[in-house]
């Protein structure tokens, strides 16, 4: 029993890399009026992505700031999308509308970096693309911002078709 004791001791703890890189856009402090007075609960809004193709986005309410983060971020896991790139950009362009917000993306030469700002910056960056130019028209909400962002990802089509389409012109 003391050997057994020994060998866990001696173990190295190797620590755990984790699979998706989760960044918080936003949290607001949000408040309901009651009978007694006002409740007050915390909104999170978070990006989760692998940065090789996989991103989501999220939003939850908690009683603590820790608590709406951990719960925004299991919401964006359930719903994350493929993206489809083409090197270090996306395949052609792309808009989206959500709301009042609307996003236009376009892929980048090698070395330009993410020309993005706020949510749209976030979303891209969790996603992998890392040359890419982008515009936000119209409202600047931070979380219609990001699910239009989403939204333009999801419409891309395969790099595949994209290029065959090319060749045909």
């Amino acid at each position: 029993m003391r050997d057994d004791f020994n060998k866990e001791k001696n173990m190295v703890e190797v620590p755990e890399t984790p699979e998706f890189e989760e960044r918080v856009i936003q949290i607001d402090r949000v408040t309901r009026v009651v009978k007694g007075g006002r409740r007050m609960r915390f909104r999170a809004t978070v990006v989760v992505g692998n940065k090789s193709g996989r991103v989501g986005v999220g939003i939850d309410k908690g009683n603590e700031v820790m608590t709406a983060v951990q719960k925004a971020v299991a919401r964006a896991k359930r719903n994350m999308i493929d993206v489809e790139l083409k090197n270090t950009t996306i395949a052609h362009e792309t808009s989206a509308r959500k709301a009042g917000a609307y996003v236009f993306l376009k892929p980048a030469s090698e070395g330009t970096g993410v020309i993005a700002g706020g949510a749209v910056r976030a979303v891209l960056e969790a996603a992998g693309v890392r040359d890419i130019l982008s515009k936000m028209i119209g409202s600047n909400s931070k979380i219609n911002n990001a699910y239009a962002t989403i939204l333009a990802l999801d419409g891309l089509k395969k790099a595949k078709v994209a290029a065959v389409k090319e060749e045909v012109k």
